[in-house]
């Protein structure tokens, strides 16, 4: 649907083309841009976050209920595992900085899933691989003979990604690791691979014993060959040698890499004569909002081969009237403008491509024989095709899109500068000399006779620009000073300039921005979007217009993205307009864009709609944009048709495991007492993990889930609660509800004994004559997260376009829904779990749930009703606030009701 502006709801009181995807992400890596290096320096944090004076567990973001590590970062969980009445939880670490890097498994262990107490790195990164996920089993009868009868080993079954230099360099195996003194030490198997198929995303073994009728029984592992999109299974009487069984895949969502398999049964109502079997797989890109997500499957499992009884066939055009379909070899009609001067005429060709181009990953998805692909030369070309024009006569557009991710900005597609005057000469000083000469002075690293660079970076204009990754004494993004502009005169209205590279979240003891001084005093900055390509930013400079200025670049940054590029400082009398480095359909009406669509950084073509009734009778036309050089840069579409009505998502018919944008990798647990199966996922995407605003952490596990199976009218379909645990976190319930009351047009703010950012909100409406109701959480007054239920769609979301900082990454804003039918007396239930950067919506008796993180502004805690477009009935609602369990002292026990 199109996502419209931000509504304010207030209260008072490196390249990655589609070929190089798959070879690159591995693991659960970043999907974008360049990697972070091997080793990032960071400062020890011990009680208190480094640089802040903040007691651990008392930062802003800091979850008070969820596990993060004390510092660094932390991607999958791994090897999750009850022994001896403990858990323990691995995790995907990086032991030496806060970005993704020397992979190791991290450990913490907990006696009841909420007090977590975080222990040495388990198996740590050497100079040969890097210990990706991977799984823990006890091997109670020492079937791998790594310990004794007395004293059998829990066995580490983890992914080993081969670095150069290795004799596996650029492989991904199955390795062993064991551990004789309950999950604290680990030695790696010496024979390590136990399971190599020469294979470059080849991870992520699960593994289990499957006992046989005969009583007998095997260790099976379920692992993924990653851009296949297959589940191998494989046998094992050991755990050191492994046979294949069979294979599962491609089905369902199959846009982006295959990660994180599970498998296993569950009793369908509790009835244990009806066992079925879960596979879930996890996907990077392609989830159902969008970057990373989990999938799952229902069906049966025979020792041998799963059989998925939920997989999706092929679907059918929607009914209407075709307007394009590329099918007859030719574009029929359609006006192409490929960039002049590449190698190929790129980036769409002379005639439409039949399926993938070389280079490109297996492109699916389309109908017929001819799709529009700018694949053509690879990511590098851009350019534009756009039809003829047609009359608008039905309601909806339906369309196939797939590529890259790349929303429409702006109407701006090119690099030219505005009008304006020119400073600095644009950094263009005569060769041979240097800033310093220009009048510029610096510290450190930044001292102008280290600049301009001449390289680095992406559409700078000239030959030379500021670049702080390229020059001075320490490595690189370690480079750290100041360099200050000679004073000139604000004598325009705005400032605009190309500015590239990352930039530092506040409270991140880091900074690295360009900084508008103003009779000494910063008035203005701004920094990179973790891109190397520039981009135009600037400042509305007028309330100081006449006076002295000068400008500072300030780069006190480092490890991943810890630099700044900066080109083409002018002064202009309009607003800087953004390049729309875009992959985009549009439809276009009278000259101007009216809708757009991008895809999901994925092959797989889906279907889109536009609703376009009100521009019946008019002229349009489809405006096919490329104007992206990297990372996803090119966009698939066919098959446009006019319909009465919007075409279904195919997406939107598989079953995931959750609906919001913050649950990954989510793996269960081994050895569960009384076989409960519980899970947990990675509380963060893909699109932006690297980017969200935390320091000195990065990254929180999401709660632990017991999951269960209901007969629902479309078969067996999962269900999921948090552990009992963690409502025994509960305090007194702080404000209630009592009786039924209209939810009258508009928000209206709730006493403050309902206010709060770790708490377990439960919450029944009836949307009534409103098209959305529902509540806002963590708001201040002016931002806030809202979460409720859309009337028109029949669908239940959490929008947090307005939930505080949302600019580290133009990915973040989202509003994420999940299909929810209403109970029979016409209301929806929802329990929302609030832990200060996160909320988690459970819904329809655990069979949707919706998991996004938020970064609310400090001390935003208001929680408030809202209505739009009449009146909704509030049936009850209740909030209790929930006990921190991280970073806090256990004051009394917690019953461990797992046992």
């Amino acid at each position: 649907m199109q996502i419209t502006s931000p509504t304010v709801r207030t209260c008072s009181a490196l390249t990655l083309a589609g070929l190089s995807l798959a070879a690159t992400l591995a693991g659960s890596v970043p999907a974008w841009g360049t990697a972070a290096p091997a080793t990032t320096s960071r400062t020890t944090v011990t009680d208190t976050e480094a640089g802040s004076g903040t007691p651990l567990g008392g930062e802003q973001y800091r979850p008070g209920i969820h596990y993060t590590p004390k510092q660094n970062w932390m991607n999958d969980p791994n090897g999750m595992v009850f022994h001896k009445g403990v858990y323990h939880l691995y995790y995907q670490h990086n032991p030496s900085g806060n970005m993704w890097g020397n992979m190791s498994w991290g450990h913490a262990t907990s006696k009841d899933l909420t007090h977590w107490t975080e222990q040495p790195v388990a198996i740590a990164t050497d100079e040969e691989q890097d210990i990706f996920s991977g799984s823990v089993v006890v091997d109670k009868d020492n079937t791998s003979g790594f310990g004794t009868a007395d004293n059998p080993p829990l066995v580490a079954v983890y992914t080993s990604a081969y670095k150069p230099g290795s004799p596996h360099a650029g492989l991904q195996a199955q390795s062993l690791a064991y551990s004789l003194d309950d999950g604290q030490t680990w030695t790696k198997y010496a024979a390590n691979p136990v399971l190599n198929r020469n294979s470059a995303n080849f991870r992520d073994p699960k593994v289990f014993w499957y006992s046989t009728p005969d009583g007998g029984g095997y260790w099976v592992m379920a692992v993924v060959e990653a851009a296949d999109h297959k589940v191998l299974l494989y046998k094992s009487n050991d755990l050191k040698d492994w046979a294949l069984l069979s294979e599962f895949g491609p089905a369902n969502a199959a846009g982006g890499l295959w990660e994180c398999p599970d498998l296993f049964p569950l009793a369908v109502d509790g009835d244990p004569a009806n066992i079925k079997w879960v596979m879930v797989v996890n996907i990077n890109p392609g989830g159902i909002a969008g970057g990373s997500a989990g999938q799952y499957f229902v069906g049966d499992f025979d020792g041998t081969t799963f059989t998925s009884e939920t997989t999706k066939g092929s679907d059918t055009l929607p009914a209407g009237t075709p307007l394009a379909g590329f099918n007859n070899g030719t574009y029929d009609g359609w006006t192409v403008a490929n960039e002049p001067g590449n190698w190929k005429n790129g980036p769409f060709g002379d005639a439409p491509a039949t399926g993938s181009l070389p280079g490109q990953n297996p492109v699916t998805g389309f109908s017929g024989a001819g799709l529009i692909n700018s694949f053509n030369d690879g990511d590098w070309p851009v350019g534009n095709m756009e039809s003829s024009q047609f009359t608008v006569t039905s309601d909806y557009l339906n369309f196939l899109v797939g590529g890259g991710q790349h929303p429409r900005v702006s109407d701006k597609l090119d690099n030219t500068p505005p009008a304006g005057d020119l400073l600095f000469d644009g950094f263009e000083v005569p060769d041979g000399t240097s800033m310093a000469d220009a009048g510029w002075t610096g510290t450190g690293d930044l001292a102008p006779s280290f600049q301009p660079a001449t390289s680095g970076g992406d559409f700078y204009i000239g030959a030379k620009r500021i670049n702080t990754f390229e020059t001075g004494g320490a490595p690189a993004d370690d480079r750290q000073g100041t360099m200050t502009s000679p004073s000139f005169t604000l004598s325009r209205d705005f400032m605009s300039m190309l500015v590239g590279g990352g930039h530092r979240a506040a409270g991140s003891g880091q900074q690295l921005e360009v900084q508008l001084l103003v009779g000494g005093n910063v008035v203005r900055s701004l920094a990179g979007d973790e891109a190397g390509a520039l981009n135009w930013k600037g400042w509305d400079v007028s309330e100081f217009a006449g006076q002295d200025a000068r400008l500072r670049i300030v780069d006190q940054a480092t490890g991943g993205w810890g630099h700044l590029t900066l080109d083409h400082v002018m002064l202009t009398d309009q607003a800087a307009v953004t390049r729309s480095d875009e992959t985009t359909v549009n439809l276009v009406v009278d000259g101007q864009v009216v809708r757009t669509a991008t895809g999901a950084n994925s092959e797989v073509l889906d279907w889109a709609s536009w609703n376009v009734a009100e521009f019946k009778g008019r002229q349009a036309s489809i405006r096919v944009v490329d104007n992206n050089r990297f990372g996803w840069g090119h966009i698939l579409a066919d098959e446009f048709v006019a319909s009465e009505q919007a075409a279904t998502p195919r997406i939107q018919t598989y079953d995931w495991l959750d609906y919001g944008r913050d649950y990954y990798a989510s793996v269960s647990f081994a050895n569960m007492p009384q076989d409960k199966r519980v899970m947990l996922g990675w509380m963060n995407n893909w699109d932006y993990a690297q980017a969200i605003p935390t320091s000195s952490w990065r990254s929180a596990m999401s709660l632990p889930r017991e999951v269960g199976l209901i007969q629902t009218p479309a078969g067996p379909r999962l269900t999921q609660r948090a552990v009992k645990q963690v409502d025994d976190l509960a305090t007194k319930p702080s404000y209630t509800q009592k009786g039924a009351r209209d939810i009258t047009a508009g928000t209206t703010a709730l006493p403050a004994a309902a206010w709060g950012q770790v708490q377990r909100i439960d919450v029944t409406l009836a949307p009534g004559t409103a098209s959305r109701a529902g509540i806002t959480v963590l708001g201040n007054g002016s931002a806030a997260t809202e979460i409720g239920y859309d009337r028109t769609t029949g669908e239940v979301y959490v929008d947090r376009r307005n939930s505080g900082d949302t600019g580290f990454h133009p990915l973040f804003t989202s509003v994420d829904s999940a299909p929810v039918t209403l109970d029979a007396d016409g209301t929806v239930t929802l329990r929302v779990y609030l832990d200060r950067s996160s909320v988690e919506v459970f819904t329809q008796g655990g069979q949707r749930t919706i998991t996004d993180q938020v970064f609310p502004e400090a001390g935003a805690a208001q929680v408030a009703l809202f209505a739009d477009g009449g009146t909704a009935q509030l049936k009850s609602l209740t909030v209790t606030p929930l006990a921190q369990s991280m970073f806090s002292t256990l004051t009394k026990p917690v019953k461990d009701r797992q046992k």
